[in-house]
């Protein structure tokens, strides 16, 4: 199915796409359509989590477009989405930044983690199986999609750490986790 968005054309309807059903440990075990498995009480699934750095070590943050279906107008990580059944985490998550974004750049995975959160504005739930990528943007101006976007930001791991304790109402409830994996990932590799 297909939707057609002013400006864009036609457009995938993101809720009836199929995501990999997952247990504890990241097994697949079966696929769902995405609306199906946020609604109440949730199917935990695989997600990607995308968190892109500049030179200088700041991060580049979204705040998620007002059409969003779960958590929309909250600030969180570059991108995020879910791969097909079968599909590679990375492979995935490059099409998502290029989607959301319209950049490119080589992303290495840097951890997992799951979590669960119910959006209080629209009752979808997130049970996710979440893998955390990293990568870096030198030269590129990101040209959001409107539709996917509403603003960006770039912040310093510790202007972050700052805002998520001061304001943790504006951020999407994954976000602290992706912060501590990436940067630990990043403060790693130097």
């Amino acid at each position: 199915m297909t939707l057609e968005s002013p400006g864009l054309g036609a457009a995938t309807d993101r809720e009836a796409l199929p995501v990999e059903l997952v247990d504890e440990r990241g097994r697949a075990i079966g696929a769902c359509p995405v609306a199906e498995a946020h609604t109440a009480p949730g199917r935990l699934h695989r997600a990607f989590s995308v968190m892109l750095f500049d030179a200088a070590g700041r991060m580049l943050l979204q705040q998620r477009a007002a059409v969003k279906t779960r958590f929309p107008l909250l600030w969180t990580n570059t991108c995020c989405g879910h791969p097909a059944p079968g599909q590679p985490v990375a492979e995935a998550a490059a099409v998502r930044l290029h989607e959301e974004l319209g950049v490119a750049a080589d992303l290495a995975e840097v951890g997992t983690f799951t979590y669960q959160a119910t959006d209080p504005g629209t009752g979808r739930v997130e049970f996710e199986f979440d893998h955390v990528l990293v990568g870096r943007l030198d030269g590129f101006a990101p040209q959001p999609n409107p539709d996917e976007v509403e603003n960006l930001t770039w912040l310093r791991p510790d202007q972050l750490r700052a805002a998520l304790t001061h304001s943790p109402e504006a951020h999407t409830p994954w976000l602290a986790r992706v912060l501590e994996i990436a940067d630990h990932a990043a403060r790693s590799r130097g």
